[in-house]
């Protein structure tokens, strides 16, 4: 058969979709880029906010149109389906399985479960006639059944088909979360945090290095806290350590650090190593007490103050990503000012806004001073203003320096380069636009000017 997938959601929900991909490809599965030509469609869901049910809604919809051609089999994964899966049944039968995050130690039991119902009725047909076809079959599906017991751990698996590319690669250190945050559901979705075990990951980090990745993106909902659960302290400054011993690996960086727990030993890391990206990505959501306190955050308006200061302090060329929310229930004119204020004052160098969205179950959805809808979305929006005055503000600074580019692609008219500097994560910040005479290859590093920028991206020639 030939299956196709579509991963939504953040890169966390890509990596699971990847093992997915990985899993079908060793059981001799095609994999199919267009769901015309698929036999079988997977779709991992994500169910993190409103925006992403609706989209995740709309794909499923859109390809159970497919069931009307080629396809025979629709498989729903994820986030969505963990929340959701009673009502998704009843109001999408087009789909032949739903398989909800917790199920995932059984996902592939479950997908051969259905892939094999046909087989099973040809097998029993063929087994009366007592044919010399019919035992091959049969020896070929207990072969098949006798691997299922290899994937009954899913956070173990490390069977992957990486989607994105030959230069980089998501590397997910932990998975759930345990901060409890009021308005956030993915503690309700995906449990508590687990951590890998150390030595799996490095050995998969070495694995992706051999296969070519010069950068690896550590992941997790809280990459800081990694290894509390399982060796009772953080050890996200011992793993990038070893992580950055790998020969092959050019760049090293970590997403979603929380500021509370952004260390000195970190910092350190960071600064004094040359394959570690000096770009922290801390998710900072307000800078109002209050609100912060109503969100159950675990820092405060002053620590997250000084602990900006502290990196610009320590790490001068260091560039800092936050995201923000607003709308939160119970925020006023006055928090909101403070939240604007600050940002105008801290001059982020990349930010992310969204406005609350109220989330079934979570603690925030109870609170009775709900934000109206226009007044989140004008707040959203003189954020984002004011953002991309301090980007291009920020970016213009950046004119005469010297950079080292990641070369990934080419542009449209193929009169130049397109790809990033340490300064950008991939699908998220901007790029570098790269002028040479030279014939250059996707994965190539090169010493370049900046000349120019954008409002977000960077133009550069090549020295």
């Amino acid at each position: 058969m030939k299956i196709g997938f579509i991963s939504l959601g953040c890169s966390k929900n890509l990596v699971d979709t990847e093992k997915t991909i990985g899993i079908f490809k060793a059981n001799n599965y095609e994999i199919v880029n267009s769901p015309d030509n698929a036999d079988v469609i997977v779709i991992n869901t994500c169910g993190f906010i409103e925006s992403a049910k609706e989209e995740a809604i709309n794909t499923i919809l859109e390809m159970a149109e497919y069931k009307k051609k080629k396809c025979k089999y629709l498989i729903v994964m994820g986030c969505l389906v963990e929340r959701y899966k009673e009502e998704l049944e009843k109001a999408i039968p087009e789909v032949d399985l739903f398989i909800k995050y917790s199920e995932y130690n059984m996902l592939w039991r479950k997908i051969q479960e259905l892939l094999q119902k046909e087989d099973k009725a040809s097998l029993k047909d063929e087994q009366a006639n007592k044919t010399i076809e019919s035992n091959k079959n049969k020896q070929q599906y207990s072969k098949e059944n006798s691997n299922l017991d290899k994937y009954d751990d899913f956070n173990s698996i490390t069977e992957r088909v990486v989607s994105t590319g030959t230069n980089y690669a998501y590397l997910k250190i932990a998975d759930g979360c345990s901060n409890r945050c009021t308005y956030c559901a993915i503690p309700y979705i995906r449990g508590p945090q687990i951590s890998r075990k150390m030595e799996d990951i490095i050995e998969e980090a070495k694995r992706l290095a051999t296969e070519g990745y010069k950068e690896l993106i550590l992941i997790a909902q809280d990459t800081t806290k990694y290894g509390t659960d399982i060796y009772g302290e953080p050890k996200i400054v011992e793993l990038l350590e070893e992580i950055s011993n790998i020969d092959q690996i050019k760049w090293l960086r970590f997403l979603y650090a929380y500021p509370e727990t952004i260390t000195p030993a970190l910092i350190k890391l960071v600064k004094e190593n040359d394959k570690i990206c000096k770009y922290f990505d801390i998710p900072i959501q307000h800078i109002s007490d209050t609100v912060l306190k109503r969100m159950n955050r675990q820092s405060n308006g002053k620590t997250i103050r000084n602990l900006i200061q502290t990196l610009r302090k320590e790490i001068p060329d260091v560039v800092i990503r936050t995201t923000v929310m607003v709308g939160f229930p119970g925020e006023t004119k006055e928090d909101f000012e403070e939240l604007y204020n600050f940002l105008k004052e801290a001059k982020f160098d990349k930010l992310g806004c969204f406005a609350y969205s109220k989330e079934d179950g979570t603690p925030a959805a109870r609170i009775k001073e709900q934000v109206h809808p226009m007044t989140k979305k004008s707040r959203y929006n003189k954020i984002m203003a004011l953002q991309q005055e301090i980007s291009k503000e920020n970016l213009e600074k950046q004119i005469g320096k010297e950079v080292e580019i990641l070369v990934e692609d080419k542009s449209f008219d193929g009169k130049t380069y397109i790809g990033r500097t340490y300064m950008d994560v991939p699908e998220i910040d901007g790029i570098a636009y790269l002028n040479t005479n030279k014939n250059l290859q996707s994965g190539e590093f090169v010493k370049a000017k900046i000349v120019d920028v954008s409002n977000y991206d960077l133009i550069c020639k090549e020295l």
